[in-house]
């Protein structure tokens, strides 16, 4: 018999239409993929050299579960020295099998699952927002709590909906910004204004309460805005996991190569015990990768600031393409590498196969099925997600280009 918690558990709604694409592809059809968050820009070659070099000197066996000590040195290094994040060091930092392990270990270490007579821990959430945080979240014992945004707030929580948000059973906030899928961040003072809020919860109603700041696209910026480490505030330095990884900004997706940090002494306890749950499930990640780690964050920042050149491109194409189409309604990126246009004015028309289009889920679909077009549905982001599909523009421009002219070849022939 099957779990009620495995069977309750939904797949990620990304990789299931990837899958779907990819199967598609294997059949002969042509399929434009527009669903996965992976860049197409191969792996810095530096960093494949120092894997290669690790695996010839025999780097093959255990390692500390949370990472040798130089690799942990030198992340502490660059998030005090780059995002200003006083007072860590090696024994703050814990590095797990991508950003999506740490954050999974660090909700178990947040959240108990609560007994009958208890009231489950919260956590808040602005929607729309990542798929896997309220699975991870709910498999932990929380509850979500979910603040909604718009496009005409730029998918931004203000303080103030924070502070209403806010009660006894907080224990965490999850930032993400940059923000998957809205393509949205936090300026320096709205990461300070919130974290105004954030301390004077924890002075009054919420003493538990702790943030997770999930900065995996922190170098995917090319909007004009200043990425800000709310880790960075003094005020909650010591309440703040920053988590993050090598998988975007590097295009290691497949390394599998993430980390938390906290400082303070309840930092360091709490990465101790996300080492104590990763070593129940994977323990260290692949030997070989560490030095990679440290030369990627050492040596790379040329070929990343390239790549991320290449996204803001390739951005103001995708903007001003959906822009166009009579329909769609889309907010500017300016960080990631993703567009998140509302869809929802087409909803009751029909397509040429004949299917009446009630939700993003129907429209994305629709597309894959009759312009063999896969982006992803927003349902799963929360919020006013199930308004919008999710483009990822991590392709080639010639690509993008193809896709929008698929994607208004399909709106034009609905019937409204």
């Amino acid at each position: 018999m099957i779990s009620r918690r495995a069977l309750s558990l939904k797949p990620s709604a990304t990789i299931g239409v990837a899958n779907r694409a990819k199967a598609l592809r294997r059949e002969g059809v042509d399929v434009l993929s527009f669903a996965t968050g992976e860049p197409d820009f191969d792996t810095p070659q530096v960093i494949k050299d120092a894997a290669v070099d690790a695996l010839r000197t025999g780097q093959t066996r255990y390692m500390p579960t949370l990472g040798d000590r130089q690799t942990r040195e030198a992340i502490a290094a660059k998030l005090r020295d780059e995002n200003g994040i006083a007072g860590l060091t090696w024994e703050h930092v814990g590095v797990s099998a991508g950003a999506k392990q740490a954050l999974f270990c660090l909700a178990h270490c947040l959240f108990d699952t609560p007994n009958a007579w208890e009231e489950p821990g919260e956590a808040i959430l602005p929607v729309p927002i990542w798929v896997s945080y309220r699975p991870v979240i709910e498999l932990a014992g929380g509850r979500v709590v979910e603040v909604p945004t718009t496009p005409q707030t730029g998918f931004k929580m203000t303080p103030g909906q924070l502070r209403s948000a806010i009660t006894p059973r907080t224990r965490l906030l999850v930032l993400n910004s940059p923000c998957n899928p809205t393509g949205t961040m936090y300026g320096p003072g709205e990461i300070a204004a919130l974290a105004e809020v954030v301390a004077e919860a924890a002075r009054t109603i919420a003493p538990d309460l702790v943030v997770i700041s999930d900065e995996i696209y922190e170098r995917i910026v090319y909007g004009g805005i200043e990425h800000r480490s709310i880790g960075s505030i003094p005020e909650i330095a010591e309440r703040t996991i920053t988590v993050n990884g090598l998988s975007k900004a590097y295009a290691m997706t497949g390394w599998r190569a993430g980390y938390a940090a906290c400082p303070g002494e309840f930092g360091a306890r709490l990465i101790r015990s996300m080492g104590t749950y990763q070593g129940q499930i994977s323990t260290n990640i692949t030997s070989f990768v560490y030095p990679a780690i440290r030369v990627a964050l050492r040596d790379c920042a040329a070929e990343v600031g390239a790549m991320c050149d290449a996204f803001a491109r390739r951005a103001e194409v995708m903007h001003k393409g959906l822009s166009a189409i009579e329909g769609l309604a889309s907010t500017k990126p300016v960080a990631t590498f993703y567009a998140f246009p509302d869809v929802s004015s087409l909803f009751g028309s029909t397509t040429p196969g004949g299917r009446t289009l009630g939700s993003a889920l129907d429209f994305a679909e629709a597309l894959l099925e009759e312009a063999r077009m896969a982006v992803v549905p927003g349902e799963d982001f929360g919020g006013c997600g199930g308004r919008h599909i999710r483009l990822s523009f991590a392709c080639s421009t010639q690509q993008i280009e193809a896709g929008l002219e698929r994607l208004a070849g399909f709106v034009r022939a609905l019937r409204r």
